[in-house]
């Protein structure tokens, strides 16, 4: 086969997996929207109770065509949009970002308890942080949407890191890109040391917002 009639068949695989995404999209956009809505409600809540939200930001985003098909060839999956949807559970993702690492465990517990939310896979970074310095906690859940069809189960992935994870990864993932990836290994050995000191800081903030919790409730508990 040419290069012309390869680019012209990469071409129509392209168009015809845009043409299958916009037709479904919506679906995994109310996915997104209805774990969002939980999330919001159960922040909500806790600050109700606490007078805090464990919950600093949210984020969400759909996987773009490109990279869909750059997962499918990694994974050595076929370039169709049925096996995105049979193979993909990341096609929608939201990212949830806490204050302190206990929050991160709290909302996981509080959203996969619900009865209409269905834990497929965790992944904990936290605990066991990946090899680069990465930390962060992945659900892939499944929940369900109703539209004219009738009742579906979605996946979509949760991301659940502190502020201090998220700057980390962030600007983790930039320095990558800038490289191309072809990051000196002296400098990945300093972005994993990075890593390890905004865990050392998670730690400290999360003993100091502990302490102060227990002198506010033995000073509440005094007044009674």
């Amino acid at each position: 086969m040419s290069d012309e009639n390869r680019m012209q068949e990469m071409g129509a695989v392209l168009q015809r997996m845009m043409d299958e995404f916009f037709s479904i999209q919506y679906r995994y956009s109310a996915a997104m929207k209805e774990v969002q809505t939980k999330l919001e409600i159960l922040d909500d809540e806790f600050q109700l109770r606490h007078r805090r939200n464990p919950i600093h930001h949210i984020e969400s985003r759909l996987k773009s065509i490109h990279s869909i098909m750059e997962k499918l060839n990694r994974k050595h999956f076929s370039v169709t949009m049925q096996s995105a949807t049979e193979n993909l559970k990341d096609i929608a993702g939201i990212r949830v970002i806490c204050s302190y690492v206990q929050d991160v465990y709290t909302v996981a517990q509080l959203l996969t308890s619900q009865d209409d939310v269905t834990l497929l896979e965790m992944r904990d970074y936290i605990r066991n942080p990946k090899a680069n310095g990465y930390r962060s906690l992945h659900l892939i859940i499944e929940i369900p949407i109703f539209l004219r069809d009738g009742r579906m189960l979605i996946p979509v992935e949760v991301q659940i890191r502190t502020i201090a994870m998220d700057f980390w990864a962030s600007l983790e993932h930039d320095l990558r890109y800038k490289a191309a990836g072809q990051v000196p290994e002296n400098i990945c050995q300093e972005l994993q040391e990075v890593g390890r000191d905004i865990a050392a800081l998670d730690e400290k903030m999360q003993s100091i917002h502990d302490r102060i919790d227990s002198i506010v409730a033995t000073e509440t508990e005094s007044t009674r």
